[in-house]
């Protein structure tokens, strides 16, 4: 069967990436062509230059079990040496010969091939031509992107990024054990590991929603940060308080979702001033949850 196919990171899978997929199934079914959507199992500058490679809105795994519950067959390839050298003539012939592809559809600023860089839709459709392999574009969805909602997320701005995502941000991880200081200070919380590689949203303390391991959601508190107060050093952490739970969560995964920021990350004098401000990170949290249920 013939193929319409699309290739990038489509990381976080946004409304500029629906905006593009959208057109790809419409313009399959006129054509009567299987949409193909080919990715990487990871960012290409994990490769090329790990220093400027940016954290990820979501795990290939689960932006691929995304598409493919959109209805897209997906091929994930591994970016490595070879994969980077291949000019865009070298890697429009393979999407051609490996996958079927009779046409290609690009996003307003895609582009692919170790000499894609100065590359435009014009170049790539000549390249296509020489091919038998037709190019064409899509519309554009201003002001949205995935760097852009890296940005908001680092700044703590929740509902920017789910309004530029199409959707509610969420932050999956495993529960470790810590130190335990929030059951000595009488607020017990669950601490996640979370995969380096995501982005997390700016240190602070935040309104979270979270989804349990038997499936329901429950209120929380969310402190991401270095605890300060505790002259911690090394890797941000993530810490949920669920406000009425007392059961043991460890090695279970736990999917958070963030609403709204309640204040940045503070050091306090003393163990009563930190455990006073935690009571009143508790009320406004369950403060701001419940009014966006009411």
């Amino acid at each position: 069967m013939d193929r319409i196919v699309t290739t990038g990171t489509f990381d976080g899978l946004h409304r500029g990436h629906r905006l593009l997929l959208d057109s790809l199934r419409r313009e399959g079914e006129r054509r009567g062509a299987q949409p193909l959507v080919v990715t990487f199992d990871r960012h290409p500058l994990a490769m090329i230059d790990p220093s400027r490679a940016p954290h990820i809105l979501m795990l290939p795994s689960e932006r691929d079990a995304r598409l493919r519950g959109l209805g897209f067959d997906v091929a994930e390839v591994h970016f490595d040496e070879q994969m980077r050298r291949l000019t865009a003539e070298a890697w429009m012939r393979r999407l051609r010969d490996e996958y079927g592809a009779t046409a290609v559809m690009l996003g307003y600023d895609n582009t692919f091939g170790c000499d894609g860089t100065g590359l435009g839709i014009r170049d790539y459709e000549e390249l296509g031509r020489g091919l038998g392999v037709e190019v064409l574009g899509c519309g554009v969805e201003p002001g949205v992107s995935s760097s852009d909602i890296r940005r908001a997320l680092a700044a703590g701005d929740i509902a920017g990024s789910n309004a530029m995502l199409g959707y509610e941000w969420t932050l999956r991880g495993n529960v470790v054990h810590g130190r335990e200081m929030g059951r000595d200070i009488g607020f017990r919380t669950a601490n996640l590991s979370v995969d380096p590689r995501l982005q997390l949203p700016g240190r602070g303390v935040y309104a979270t929603m979270v989804k349990m391991p038997d499936g329901t959601e429950m209120p929380a508190v969310t402190n991401i940060g270095m605890r300060p107060t505790f002259d911690e050093q090394g890797p941000v952490s993530v810490e949920t308080h669920i406000p009425g739970f007392a059961g043991d969560l460890y090695g279970t995964e736990l999917c958070i979702r963030p609403v709204a920021k309640i204040r940045d990350e503070a050091r306090f004098r003393t163990i009563g001033e930190l455990r006073l401000n935690i009571e009143r990170d508790v009320a406004r949290s369950l403060e701001i949850l419940n009014s966006c249920t009411a």
